[in-house]
């Protein structure tokens, strides 16, 4: 998906099929992955309409959205959420050079997230576009939680950090939201983005069954080169880049689940301690990775 047919970050024609991925979530059928010639970005091809997007989430499998808890994937995705939330916080503290402050967490799902900020002395208000997840997040965490019409409404300079862990591939006006971002941030605020890296170790291993294609919904699928490029021409400033060591875990399980491999929680976490290792010595090459942004 381009604008005007053009590569998203280097305005560019020249784009080329890469592989097809099926929809391994909702099963409604399969998509085409482009890369752009001259940069390498990569983005899905003619990914639905915005306004039919959502019945690509509506399936009690889409764990961000709900608490299910039923199958040992869905148990070690809540198991590495709660170890992950300490890293975050202390990832935002040594970030922002604060102990507290306001934070918005845009995509901030169920709430487990934003919830923690939230009892650690942080305002925090939460952006979240599903329903049944927004209503989860108020009701147990009772955290303020806007969708997405009431994002524009927001007071400029009102945020410390705003974060967005695994949302902004989702997103059918990144750019749109870059501009939102630059408004809503305090002088001196901090950006916080998460996102799968497309040029990782497990996504050049896993081709076309790499669970982080995860189309339609991931519409873009950036990597830490061309990321940079895309933020720069958007007006932020790359600062730092980190890994999320965690997240290569439950990728290698789904992915191998993907491909069709006999025992795939057990080879997937052999993998991925593979993946983790390498990618001790090059972050850039790691599953999931964090972008530390500024204006």
């Amino acid at each position: 998906m381009t604008q005007e047919n053009k590569c998203l970050v280097c305005g560019s024609s020249d784009t080329e099929l890469k592989f097809t991925c099926s929809d391994h979530l909702t099963r409604r059928g399969s998509f085409d992955v482009h890369a752009c010639r001259s940069c390498g970005f990569k983005f899905t091809f003619d990914p639905p309409p915005e306004n039919e997007a959502g019945k690509y989430y509506d399936d009690s499998e889409y764990i961000s959205h709900s608490d299910i808890r039923k199958s040992v994937i869905n148990r070690l995705y809540h198991f590495t959420r709660g170890l992950m939330l300490r890293r975050k916080r202390s990832l935002i503290r040594r970030v922002t050079g604060l102990n507290t402050g306001t934070l918005l967490d845009i995509g901030c799902g169920t709430g487990y997230f934003a919830g923690f900020m939230k009892e650690s002395g942080w305002k925090v208000s939460g952006l979240e576009i599903n329903e049944k997840a927004r209503n989860h997040a108020r009701e147990k965490f009772g955290l303020e939680v806007i969708d997405q019409p009431h994002l524009s409404v927001l007071e400029s300079g009102s945020f410390d950090c705003i974060t967005l862990w695994h949302v902004f591939e989702h997103f059918y006006d990144p750019a749109g939201y870059f501009t939102t971002i630059r408004r809503l941030l305090k002088p001196g605020g901090k950006c916080i983005i998460a996102m799968p890296d497309s040029s990782s170790f497990d996504a050049r291993h896993y081709g076309r069954h790499w669970a982080a294609w995860d189309v339609p919904r991931h519409l873009w699928h950036f990597d830490p080169d061309t990321f940079i490029s895309f933020a720069e021409n958007n007006g932020f400033k790359v600062t730092g880049i980190k890994s999320l060591p965690a997240d290569v875990f439950y990728i290698s399980i789904l992915s191998e689940k993907y491909r069709g491999t006999n025992m795939p929680f057990i080879t997937g976490m052999i993998k991925g301690l593979w993946f983790a290792m390498h990618t001790l010595f090059n972050r850039r090459r790691s599953s999931s990775v964090v972008y530390y942004l500024i204006p």
